[in-house]
């Protein structure tokens, strides 16, 4: 009887039955793993695999699903715990697809359990259009919310993985999208320590099993090539052991636009010398001529296919059985991941502004205007990377299910999303009077506005490559915005974007705005139902709101001087962090656990809040900590806890934030985290401790003194 390869006992660890597979196959077999559209070995029993996936808010790109709020609205949320149950539902939709898509033999692209997600890159710049894709601007949130991301993809299994998330885009990646193939990012150490690069590592330690390099050069090297990335920090330093992709078409770019390299081969050397073990492209079709002109070694070839063995072993795809194979295809948008997404929409809408029309009394209507170009669309509540829901909730199809019949409810579009006429033929305003007239005639007027993934997001032709021109609303929309001020009808504003917007004349003009960001299938009713009080709203900005005439630095500067909240020199327009309620906090205390640390120690805060509204609400609690006596450059404050309670009406609450130790180090030019000694003040409220936010925000945060002592 012959004797079972090591390769299929399941006894064995992962990673000898990957090395026992790799060492049975041929140097060609090893190199047809290394691309995106992994080869069948018939003779091993190695099945073909696509590893390109997505799941940034949902299984995306593969049929129905769960389409969550985008990423940099699951941000706004404030709430790991959420987040991460969003990831679970799209890892279990994902198996559900995959064991679909093996029962009938589809092996193609989108069907794997590979999803190359989440993106932390940092929010620096509010025109880059894939921002959306991110969880903002800060690293500790941008880390936290990452982590429970990965978690909830990758599931609590003992043994195996439910599905394989993975860390993009490392690293210093935010644009400009028009010149990602040729740019060189360039940052300094103290800014690549402090900002860039904390929510890689942090997903690091988390266990990620994926790393996928950017397309741009950091300080010189090409990120999918990067010696200083991937093979002194990622491997070296963090200690990584998973499986490296590159972006998508990135390694050609070595020798086409950044010309680091000159032919395919040594793109392709450079890539697998410093630990890219899979690409995304076509050009590790040169792996064998590479190694026949020596500028690669057989091991190296060998070691990567080992890695990506590897992985596949973890997800379960070479065993008999796992515990994720009867999940069931009835689970995909199913009724209880449509009330987990609607919860999360609910919670991920930041009010803006509000004179106290919010919420509208039904009672009190008779007609309602609805306009605007994202009021009917689905296109703009789903961001991109996303999948297809079965049901999809427009804003006007949510205000229209709260209406009584006797309601009349007036709609138009208002004006294209960008071009500058809505008819073909048409004109400029074509729209305005047909606005002006429903304004005139309604109790409440309610005006959708924003962007959508056609012209916000990943490098595409035209309106500068995905990225935004400036703060602004396409032209079309700010004539629609001026018609509707110059009504003088109160109305409230609801704004659909991946990033942040300068209203213009709707800054004042407008009763109450409303960013929804791109809200999901979901999005519609829980915007619906926010204006009309069914809750009382309860997100924050992850990313500042920018005046367009605000002084920021140029794009492709990557330097963080008078960037993000943490170095801005200027009063913005709306704040990270701020977001309003129905109901009012008051902040009546915060103790810590200890007042002296030492280095490398943290601390727990208690913080007590009472609800001083007459009606229930939720609140984010935020942490803040600033160093009063650093010795080089830190932030002038940063985000160091959170946590997101219920507090009913006239009561209060105490809760306790664990503070980690990192909280209370510096990061010096060099890019070395210090614990220097000296004076730090930790700060609890709903907002930053600046006196913009607690203006906007009409609440006081209170503070406590910690002092970090030597050894």
């Amino acid at each position: 009887m012959a004797e079972t390869p090591k390769y299929k006992d399941e006894s064995l660890s992962f990673r000898e039955r990957a090395e026992d597979l790799v060492s049975r196959m041929t140097v060609e077999e090893c190199a047809s793993q290394m691309l995106f559209e992994a080869a069948k070995v018939e003779r091993l029993g190695i099945p073909s695999y696509n590893w390109w996936n997505e799941a940034l808010h949902g299984t995306a790109r593969s049929g129905m699903a769960t389409v969550f709020p985008q990423a940099i609205g699951l941000a706004a949320t404030f709430d790991s715990e959420l987040v991460g149950k969003a990831a679970e539902v799209a890892a279990e939709e994902g198996r559900a697809k995959y064991n679909v898509c093996q029962k009938y033999g589809d092996h193609g692209i989108y069907k794997g359990l590979t999803f190359w997600s989440p993106n932390v890159n940092i929010f620096r710049d509010p025109r880059w259009g894939r921002g959306q894709e991110t969880y903002g601007e800060d690293p500790w949130l941008t880390g936290k919310l990452g982590k429970a991301f990965v978690q909830g993809l990758q599931g609590d299994d003992p043994h195996y993985l439910k599905s394989a998330a993975c860390a993009k885009h490392f690293a210093a990646h935010s644009g400009p999208e028009s010149k990602r193939h040729e740019f060189n990012a360039v940052a300094s150490r103290q800014d690549m320590a402090e900002t860039y690069l904390p929510a890689f590592q942090e997903l690091c330690e988390a266990g990620v099993e994926g790393f996928m390099g950017a397309y741009n050069r950091t300080n010189g090297e090409p990120c999918c090539g990067s010696k200083t990335l991937l093979v002194d920090l990622l491997r070296g330093e963090w200690g990584f052991d998973g499986y490296v992709t590159s972006d998508c078409w990135a390694i050609s770019d070595f020798h086409l636009q950044h010309h680091v390299t000159d032919t395919a081969t040594q793109s392709v050397a450079l890539a697998l010398k410093n630990g890219c073990d899979l690409n995304c492209g076509n050009l590790y079709g040169h792996l064998l001529a590479a190694l026949e002109e020596g500028l690669i070694t057989e091991e190296m070839i060998r070691r990567s296919t080992v890695r990506l063995m590897t992985t596949r072993m973890k997800l379960g795809m070479f065993d008999q059985h796992t515990p994720f194979d009867n999940i069931s295809y009835d689970v995909v948008d199913c009724d209880l991941h449509r009330a987990l997404n609607y919860e999360l929409a609910c919670r991920s809408l930041v009010l803006l502004k509000n004179d106290g029309i919010l919420p509208l009394d039904q009672s009190k209507l008779k007609n309602v205007a609805v306009i605007g170009p994202n009021a009917a669309s689905v296109t703009a509540l789903l961001g991109n990377y996303h999948g297809t829901p079965n049901q999809a909730w427009t804003v006007l199809e949510g205000v229209r299910s709260l209406l009584p019949e006797d309601v009349r409810l007036n709609y138009s579009k208002g004006c294209h999303l960008y071009e500058n006429k809505l008819e073909d033929p048409g004109y400029s305003g074509d729209c305005l009077s047909e606005v002006k007239i429903q304004c005139e005639l309604a109790d409440a007027v309610i005006l959708v506005v924003g962007l959508d993934e056609t012209i916000e997001g990943e490098e595409m032709k035209g309106h500068c490559g995905g990225d935004k021109p400036d703060l602004l609303l396409p032209e079309p929309q700010r004539l629609l915005l001026k018609a509707v001020c110059e009504t003088g009808k109160p109305f409230i504003l609801v704004n659909l974007t991946g990033s942040s917007i300068d209203f213009g004349c709707a800054n004042e003009g407008a009763s109450a705005i409303i960013q929804g960001w791109y809200p999901g299938a979901m999005g519609g009713k829980a915007i619906a139902d926010l204006i009309f009080g069914k809750f009382s709203p309860s997100g924050r900005l992850p990313a500042t709101f920018y005046r367009n005439d605000n002084h920021l630095p140029d794009f492709e500067d990557y330097s963080m001087e008078n960037r993000t909240y943490k170095f801005f020199r200027e009063e913005p327009l709306f704040p990270f962090g701020y977001g309003l309620s129905y109901t009012r906090f008051a902040y009546e205390g915060i103790q810590v656990s200890q007042q002296e640390i030492h280095p490398e120690e943290g601390l727990t805060a208690r913080v007590t809040l009472r609800n001083t509204g007459d009606r229930d609400g939720e609140e984010v609690v935020q942490l803040y900590v600033r160093d009063e006596e650093a010795s080089t450059r830190v932030p002038r404050h940063k985000l160091c806890g959170m946590r997101r309670v219920a507090v009913k009406a006239g009561q209060s609450i105490t809760v306790e934030i664990d503070v980690e130790a990192v909280a209370f180090s510096l990061v010096d030019e060099e890019g070395r985290l210090r614990w220097e000694p000296g004076a730090f003040t930790l700060f609890a409220g709903g907002c930053q401790p600046d006196e913009q936010s607690q203006r906007l925000s009409g609440s006081r945060c209170v503070s406590a003194r910690v002092l970090l002592t030597e050894e």
